[in-house]
């Protein structure tokens, strides 16, 4: 008999599986009138269209060939008329694969050789999950297909990055995993350098160098963004969020918020209910005639 609360075997999700979507699946609502809540990785490489995606608050621009690659927890907007293929796995999907999938970069404008190589990877992965959909014995194959695509998109030319040692920023990316773990329960910089086992001056030195912001704000910031994207892509209460968030008086939230972010928790999802503008290009201006009759 399974625990109530619990799925069976048999409902289970299989979180080993990849699966391929168009972008229009992602959107719950017509015209994408709200971000959405990621609950998986994706790799989204735009096929057609020109437009923006808004991932985590930052729009990006997008035309065909543009590379997107979002983490669960983020929230995702795009303008409508984009057209793009999305890969989509969990963790499990990659487990025991030597992939650093943090080298991927959220956004890149493929081109060349790159954009070949790598819409020849799309095209065969999005061939293969369709031809064996649902077979145990094609997901090995499956598998090493993704861990390929990704090793391939981390050796992308890398844009210009911060001007830090490499042991600032590896005090810094454990930083950022110690967050992740406690941004819901703590907001004190002491409190992870005493998990960290260093000192509030080093975990500030190394959040300067990397990021140009002190320790504290990388925190702040990080629960503010948190609360952004509940607000905008979920209908909790404000006070509910407050309180996951640590702050057990709905006015102490409200004034964090509008001071980290620059207005309210309900201007703020009321401005993220209205629909993605839509990107419409230009019609290029008639050639002048050359012929010597009247139109």
């Amino acid at each position: 008999m399974v625990p109530s609360g619990q799925l069976s075997p048999s409902t289970r999700p299989d979180l080993s599986e990849i699966g391929l979507l168009d972008l229009g699946d992602l959107a719950p609502e017509p015209a994408w009138r709200r971000p959405v809540l990621l609950d998986a990785d994706l790799l989204i490489l735009v096929t057609g269209g020109h437009g923006t995606a808004e991932l985590d608050f930052r729009v990006l621009p997008c035309r065909p060939g543009t590379l997107l690659r979002a983490r669960p927890g983020q929230v995702l907007r795009c303008s409508p008329g984009l057209d793009a293929t999305v890969v989509r796995w969990h963790d499990e999907a990659l487990h025991g694969l030597d992939v650093d999938v943090d080298a991927v970069p959220t956004h890149h404008q493929l081109a060349g050789e790159d954009e070949d190589a790598v819409i020849n990877e799309v095209s065969q992965l999005t061939v293969d999950v369709r031809r064996h959909r649902g077979d145990p014995a094609a997901r090995a194959l499956l598998r090493h297909q993704l861990a390929v695509l990704l090793l391939r998109l981390g050796l992308l030319p890398a844009k210009g990055g911060p001007n830090a040692h490499g042991a600032e920023v590896a005090t810094f990316r454990r930083l950022c995993r110690e967050i992740e773990r406690g941004y819901q329960h703590t907001r004190r910089v002491e409190d992870y350098a005493a998990r960290l086992g260093c000192s509030v001056r080093t975990l500030t030195r190394a959040c300067l160098a990397v990021t140009g912001r002190s320790a504290k704000q990388v925190v702040d910031e990080r629960v503010a963004l948190q609360a952004s994207r509940l607000l905008a892509a979920t209908d909790e209460p404000v006070a509910r969020i407050g309180r996951r968030l640590g702050f057990p008086e709905p006015t102490n939230f409200g004034r964090f918020f509008t001071r980290e972010v620059g207005v309210s928790p309900g201007a703020f999802r009321a401005a993220r209910a209205e629909p993605a503008p839509r990107i419409v290009r230009p019609r290029p201006p008639a050639e002048p005639s050359t012929g010597s009759g009247r139109a």
